[in-house]
């Protein structure tokens, strides 16, 4: 066997990839090593090429594998191939970074050699970085619910879809919920994109309110989430073909509208897709001949508008946006201002935190804890008061989970305590920005 500390080298279409520590175990539990992700993504590079060639790309990288925490990495690395292009992207924070595009599957396993198990490429084409040609819909269902209600949410976006005459291309997110891409012409804005995804998101709510929900603020939803703000700037997901950090190494893949109905993620993995790849092609292949138009989204986002609804929320590092409501947490709010209706008055929740950790195994674990501890009060809780956040820094990611108490007894509800455990990345830089925006060390 070779020694994890060797590399070898790779010949793809006349040019050669060093791959370091090709034995090197990424999914411990399936054994699978970085030689083998690569060979995985080298046997389906058509169909991953083809959701991000000449789209600039974060650099999502699990160094130490898919069990252990990853990093982003916006910035190209210094050194990199001379053959691979960069391109210079500005952020809502007003700075900028060059990042990397790939177009080749030379490019493709080089990137999966960082570390990279996931791809996430920006929406966007290099030749034009501020209108997007992409639109994207990401139905994220709350804990506990299962897997037919995504499918059926789905099935209700393809309706709406075909009857404002956009085409949607389906996928598993190789997660728990699925993906719908549209291909639309870059002629609008990425606020553009957003407002026409907020008012996609909303409508489908109206059309199927027990199982769908635009709401922003996890206390407030129920059923499948369909996250708009993934259209906002500097938001990407994972593209079609990327595996997921999962212990059986599950694939994002596209499917056919007419498997959607009777499609398991489970069977979707780094071992099966290579197979149905071979056999069947890629189903989004005819994708770019299917751009069309958000005109009618904005159209009905006007109308929205004109009947009273606001802007929906921005994810928390953008700046304050014309027409946003108040961003902060139900819960949170210090004081509401009373509504001549019941129906506008937002109820504060009763959230507590429970457990911070890079480690998702480790905050789950801790809800266990908690759940023993609390035997009575966790008796009382509902599928979706468990609130399993994926929380994203600027370079780090954990997760935080949280516990609704609305169902539970006031005399029975516990506390706020000390999370367990408690490691939150960001908790340094929010205390020096506290107290006047200095670094610790200055």
């Amino acid at each position: 066997m070779a020694k994890l500390d060797a590399s070898q080298v790779l010949s793809i279409n006349g040019r050669e990839v060093q791959i370091t520590h090709p034995d090197k175990l990424y999914f411990s539990q399936a054994g699978i090593s970085k030689l083998e992700l690569v060979r995985y993504y080298l046997s389906v590079a058509p169909g991953a090429l083809a959701g991000i060639r000449d789209r600039p790309v974060v650099l999502k990288r699990f160094v130490n594998g898919a069990e252990q925490p990853a990093f982003y990495q916006k910035r190209a690395p210094v050194q990199r191939p001379s053959w691979l292009r960069a391109v210079i992207l500005s952020f809502p924070s007003g700075r900028t970074a060059e990042e990397i595009v790939v177009d080749d599957a030379a490019g493709l396993a080089w990137m999966i050699n960082l570390g990279c198990i996931e791809l996430h490429p920006h929406p966007v084409r290099s030749g034009d970085l501020d209108h997007p040609d992409e639109l994207r819909i990401d139905l994220d269902p709350v804990p506990g619910v299962s897997w037919d209600h995504v499918r059926r949410v789905a099935l209700e976006v393809q309706t709406f879809l075909d009857e404002v005459g956009l085409h949607g291309w389906p996928k598993t997110s190789g997660s728990r919920g699925m993906h719908i891409n549209v291909r639309i012409e870059p002629r609008w804005t990425f606020a553009e994109v957003r407002r026409a995804a907020v008012a996609l998101s909303r409508a489908v709510e109206q059309r199927a309110p027990t199982l769908a929900s635009s709401k922003w603020w996890k206390e407030e939803r129920h059923g499948i989430f369909l996250d708009y703000n993934q259209n906002a700037k500097d938001r990407t997901t994972c593209s079609a073909y990327s595996v997921r950090p999962l212990p059986d190494a599950r694939v994002s893949t596209p499917l056919s509208w007419g498997e959607v109905p009777d499609c398991d993620p489970a069977d979707f993995t780094i071992y099966t897709v290579p197979k149905r790849f071979a056999e069947i092609g890629d189903p989004h292949a005819n994708m770019d001949s299917a751009r069309g138009s958000l005109e009618r989204l904005l159209e009905l986002a006007a109308k929205d508008e004109a009947a009273g609804l606001g802007d929906a929320p921005w994810p928390p590092h953008f700046r304050k946006m014309e027409g946003e409501a108040a961003r902060v947490t139900p819960s949170r709010a210090k004081s509401a201002k009373k509504k001549s209706t019941v129906k506008s008055t937002r109820v504060k929740m009763p959230l507590i935190v429970i457990a911070n950790s890079r480690d998702k195994n480790a905050a789950l674990a801790g809800l266990e804890r908690w759940k023993s501890k609390y035997a009575d009060a966790a008796g009382f809780l509902a599928a979706d008061d468990v609130l399993v956040d994926s929380m994203r820094g600027r370079s780090s990611t954990w997760t935080r989970i949280r516990i609704n108490l609305r169902h539970v007894p006031e005399n029975l509800r516990p506390a706020q305590e000390t999370p367990d455990p408690d490691d939150d990345p960001t908790r340094e830089w929010r205390e020096w920005q506290k107290k006047g925006k200095t670094k610790p060390s200055e």
